[in-house]
């Protein structure tokens, strides 16, 4: 069986080898999937030792995305304009880096929550591997307005830099604010930031939000839950981050193995299997 794994730290809250396994399954592709604890200075040769061990591939998690970005002699083009990698396949002329984040984050909001993002207006928090990831994609589904806003404004705003010439594509207004004065009522908050997985404060103020706003944490199960039920207390929709990671591993599936997998029973299941895990 062709070999993969989900590389990262922490991982073992990781949900990739449920979803994988069923991706497997309904596919009828021979392939296992598992976890992979990196060591914190030891990520790039511990995936060399998988690979060299017979490994396939790897999905990358925090906080490697960006060491993979380098490892990768081959990039996908929304990995290039994130510089930041969340696939990797182990080809035998070069490694290929991909990133599914952004497509996974714009196919639970458009197909799977039924919001389509043209004209709307986008905050998105956090300016990490995560954000990297997902603003290309989210540029590409014509929101009116993108705003990103970071503890550090000068990395929002080197992040946004990259994008400048697809937000001119898309004639998508970027902008970068500081956390405390991230801007008001916007139509979807996504957040992309650490702060759910860390335990911390919700990162902004409740002025984000309106009646209606699908506020999306990236996260999912109870790491979400303070994000969640800060915005359904503020009249917002709340939703983890658990259909995005469908979403994004279905991508990264495809660029494996050339399948493109069914996520609609996917998500399901792994609903029901969270909610019977959870407390």
């Amino acid at each position: 069986m062709d070999r993969y794994v989900v590389a990262g730290n922490p991982v073992e809250h990781s949900r990739s080898p449920f979803i994988h396994a069923m991706f497997a399954r309904q596919t009828g592709q021979a392939i296992s999937y598992d976890r992979l604890l990196c060591p914190m200075d030891g990520f790039a040769d511990t995936v060399r030792d998988f690979a060299q061990d017979g490994g396939c591939g790897c999905n990358v998690t925090v906080p490697f995305k960006f060491e993979a970005f380098r490892l990768a002699a081959r990039h996908s083009e929304r990995a290039s304009l994130a510089a930041a990698v969340n696939t990797l396949r182990f080809d035998a002329a070069g490694w290929f880096g991909d990133n599914t984040d952004g497509a996974g984050l714009v196919n639970d909001i458009e197909r799977n929550v039924g919001r389509p993002l043209r004209d709307q207006r986008v905050l998105m928090i956090g300016a990490g591997g995560a954000a990297a990831g997902a603003l290309g994609p989210l540029i590409a589904a014509n929101p009116s307005e993108l705003v990103l806003a970071n503890r550090t404004l000068a990395k929002a705003e080197s992040l946004l830099e990259r994008h400048r010439a697809l937000a001119a594509a898309h004639d998508v207004t970027l902008a970068a604010r500081p956390l405390d004065d991230a801007g008001r009522a916007y139509d979807i908050v996504v957040n992309a930031s650490a702060s759910s997985l860390q335990g911390g404060a919700i990162p902004v103020g409740a002025a984000v939000l309106r009646t209606g706003t699908l506020a999306l944490d990236m996260m999912y199960g109870p790491a979400a839950q303070a994000f969640l039920d800060w915005a359904v207390s503020h009249g917002a929709t709340g939703r983890d981050g658990t259909g995005m990671l469908v979403e994004q591993a279905a991508e990264a599936f495809h660029v494996w193995r050339g399948v493109r997998p069914d996520t609609g029973p996917v998500l399901v299941a792994l609903q029901q299997h969270l909610h019977a895990r959870a407390p």
